[in-house]
C-alpha cells in the first residue's frame, strides 16, 4: 500500500473485533481443534491457514474493494502454502507468518517515506473526527508533533522485525502444537508493550514541548 488516503474513513469498533477474532483467534481455535480430533500437523497448519481467506473476502463484501495489502497477505499466504505442499515441512508453514510480519515491520518504516508515516494513517481512523482534525492540523504545522509520529513508526517497524525473527526461532527450535499459541501470545504482548511506549513516549514529549512553550511566554512577560 504506497498511497494513503489523506481522509481516512472511520472504521467500527464492531468491524475491527470480527477482523481481529478472523485474523487470530478462529485460526488458533481451527489448528488446535483439528489436532484434538486426530489432524496431522501438516494438515491443521494448511487448513487453518486458510482462515485468511475468509477475512479478505469479508473486507472485499463489506468495503467493495480488495486493497494492496489484502493481496500482499493472500501472496506470502499462497507462498508459503505452496511451499509447504512441495516439501510436506510444517515447520516451514509456521515459518511462514514469519515473512508476514517481517515485510509488515519493513513497509511500516518505508512509509517514512510516503506522505504520512504508518502511525499516523493506522491512527487517525480510530479517533473522534475532533480528535483527527487536531491531529492534520498538528502534522502540517507541528515539528515536535512530526518527530513523535515518524519515532513510533520506526518503533512499530522495528518490533515486527523482532516478532519476525521470533517466529522463525520458535517455529525451528520449539514443539510445533505449542508454536502457533505462543505466536499469538508473542504479537498481543509485543502489541501491548509497543502501544502503552508510544503513548508515554509521545506523552513525555508533548509535555516538554508544552513546558518549554509556557516558559518562552513566561520569559516574554
Amino acid at each position: 500500500m504506497t498511497t494513503l488516503p489523506s481522509q481516512p474513513s472511520r472504521t467500527r469498533p464492531r468491524a475491527q473485533l470480527v477482523m481481529m477474532l478472523l485474523d487470530t483467534a478462529a485460526p488458533l481455535a481451527l489448528f488446535y481443534g483439528l489436532r484434538w480430533a486426530g489432524v496431522n500437523q501438516w494438515l491443521a497448519l494448511i487448513l487453518s491457514g486458510a482462515l485468511p481467506v475468509v477475512t479478505i473476502s469479508y473486507r472485499l463484501i463489506t468495503e467493495r474493494r480488495l486493497g494492496l495489502l489484502a493481496v500482499f497477505t493472500l501472496t506470502i499466504l499462497a507462498a508459503g502454502t505452496a511451499i509447504g505442499f512441495v516439501t510436506g515441512d510444517p515447520r516451514l508453514l509456521l515459518a511462514r507468518e514469519s515473512y508476514l510480519t517481517g515485510l509488515v515491520g519493513v513497509w511500516i518504516i518505508l512509509t517514512l517515506w510516503f506522505s504520512r508515516p504508518f502511525i499516523l494513517s493506522a491512527t487517525l481512523p480510530l479517533l473522534p473526527e475532533k480528535t483527527a482534525r487536531s491531529w492534520e492540523h498538528d502534522w502540517e504545522h507541528d515539528p515536535t508533533f512530526r518527530r513523535v509520529m515518524r519515532i513510533m513508526t520506526i518503533a512499530w517497524g522495528t518490533a515486527f522485525l523482532l516478532d519476525a525473527a521470533a517466529r522463525i526461532v520458535m517455529a525451528y527450535t520449539l514443539p510445533i502444537d505449542l508454536v502457533p499459541l505462543l505466536s499469538v501470545l508473542l504479537l498481543v504482548a509485543m502489541l501491548l508493550v509497543i502501544v502503552q511506549a508510544s503513548k508515554a513516549y509521545g506523552r513525555r514529549l508533548m509535555a516538554k514541548q508544552e513546558s518549554e512553550e509556557n516558559s518562552q511566554q513566561r520569559k516574554r512577560w
